[in-house]
């Protein structure tokens, strides 16, 4: 692509943006949006616009257009891959959505919602659940994690298995396109064949094409019964295994199936000592199963009738069913604090990646051998095994640092990710592309694909405004 000559977000360029827009629009940057989760960069706006409008956020976009003036949309900060941060280049205008929170509209009947992007993922979940109705994203993000940052992204979580990304529990979106005009698509429709589908360019964008002001989410009936169990695998083949049994007896009612090693309860051990651990000695492997059934179904006795088989079978030696909402929780909490460890750790290199079901057990075994070439790490591997995403995750042996191996770090992950690709898989599963792996897209992705979404780009955004450096390199 070629490079766009873009002006900073100065205080000249917001003083003429205060003479369009709500006194209050605009505010100083805040500390903490210039900082991500992983504390990798440190981005180098000093001006935050909080429209409370469509109408406001078209005004800011125009303005920016004309400008020249790069925009970084910010839902809740919460991505992995520095997409809502620039490191360098002419300052951004950030352009926060949190006073566009509302929850529009709920249909129990339709099993629809519409949201606006600011909306807080739990107060979404929050809100279908007061009308006996389900939200079925999930993720451990969901108390600060926005709406539209969470399509922006097309983020996935612990239930795609059942109910899959964020771009399949949208059925039409509201969003601002770069030149400032509005695209108004909050339709209800569970079939619509007029036209490319414009939903589907814009999540997954990062917020490289335009903004997403709101959308009708799709909900779910809550099912009648939950359970939940936590059983020993012998390896990750075994886990397959017991996933294709657990759909024999019970079809689409596995909500998630969660693969853990060993590793992630010493660094939870080590770490977060609070979390109360079910093994005196944690297993090699285990797996976290959710199911969610309809009336008249009993979630302990076929979680008990699915282990007692498993048991028999040679795919487990020891589980948990638990016995009250308590202790669910105590399950899950296991595997929603694992990144919590991994960050107090300090990983070397992480890698949020998918490799067809099939292909996990090949990858696991070789992935190991293949970096203890490279030096002595300590992997924790865990994540969505029914979607066939993994976190495989690389870390410093006890009494190092991260920082002790940063020269090793794009060795690490290039070893990681030839394999995935070597296995067919993607390097980026469900964290997006942002600005961490601009480079492994330019290596990994299709040619033809690349050069389609370079000219998706430049006709949508051709002053270059919009997130420059993610997704596509600037």
């Amino acid at each position: 692509m070629t490079p766009h000559t873009l002006s900073p977000a100065n205080d000249a360029f917001a003083e003429r943006l205060r003479a369009a827009l709500p006194e209050d629009t605009l505010e100083r940057a805040r500390p903490g949006q210039l900082e991500e989760p992983r504390g990798r960069w440190r981005g180098t706006a000093q001006w935050s616009a909080r429209p409370r409008s469509v109408d406001e956020v078209a005004a800011l976009l125009r303005a920016c257009t004309e400008a020249r003036v790069p925009v970084i949309p910010y839902g809740g900060g919460t991505g992995l891959v520095g997409g809502q941060i620039a490191p360098d280049g002419p300052v951004p205008l950030l352009l926060s959505t949190d006073r566009m929170a509302a929850i529009r509209a709920i249909h129990p009947e339709e099993n629809t919602a519409i949201v606006e992007a600011g909306a807080i993922l739990a107060d979404v979940q929050a809100a279908a659940h007061e009308a006996d109705r389900l939200f079925p994203l999930s993720l451990a993000s969901e108390g600060s994690a926005r709406i539209g940052g969470l399509l922006s992204t097309n983020a996935g979580g612990v239930n795609v298995l059942r109910y899959g990304n964020a771009r399949d529990l949208v059925l039409g979106l509201e969003a601002v396109l770069p030149d400032g005009s509005v695209w108004n698509g909050l339709k209800r429709l569970r079939k619509d064949n007029t036209g490319y589908d414009l939903r589907h360019l814009l999540m997954g964008a990062e917020g490289t094409l335009g903004v997403i002001t709101a959308a009708v989410l799709k909900l779910s009936a809550r099912p009648a019964a939950t359970g939940t169990a936590l059983l020993t695998v012998p390896d990750p083949k075994a886990a397959l295994a017991l996933l294709a049994m657990a759909r024999d007896h019970v079809g689409e009612g596995i909500s998630a199936f969660e693969i853990m090693h060993r590793m992630g309860f010493d660094f939870l051990r080590e770490t977060l000592p609070d979390v109360r651990q079910p093994w005196p000695e944690p297993p090699e492997w285990c797996v976290l199963i959710q199911l969610g059934l309809g009336r008249g179904q009993n979630t302990t006795e076929a979680l008990e009738t699915l282990f007692a088989e498993a048991f028999e079978a040679g795919l487990t030696e020891d589980g948990m069913v638990a016995q009250s909402e308590t202790q669910s929780a105590e399950f899950w909490a296991l595997r929603e604090r694992i990144p919590e460890a991994n960050r107090h750790i300090g990983a070397i290199s992480s890698h949020d990646i998918s490799v067809p079901l099939g292909a996990l057990p090949e990858f696991i075994q070789r992935a190991g051998p293949a970096l203890a070439e490279l030096g002595h790490f300590r992997i924790n591997c865990f994540g969505h095994l029914g979607d066939g995403n993994l976190h495989y995750n690389v870390f410093p042996v006890a009494g190092e640092s991260r920082a002790d191996h940063e020269d090793k770090r794009d060795a690490i992950k290039a070893c990681v990710h030839d394999l995935v690709h070597a296995l067919d898989g993607s390097v980026s599963a469900e964290h997006g592309i942002g600005r961490l792996k601009v480079s492994d897209l330019e290596k990994y992705g299709d040619p033809t694909k690349l050069a389609a979404m370079r000219a998706i780009k430049a006709a949508l955004d051709p002053a270059g405004i919009m997130n420059p450096g993610a997704v596509l390199r600037g």
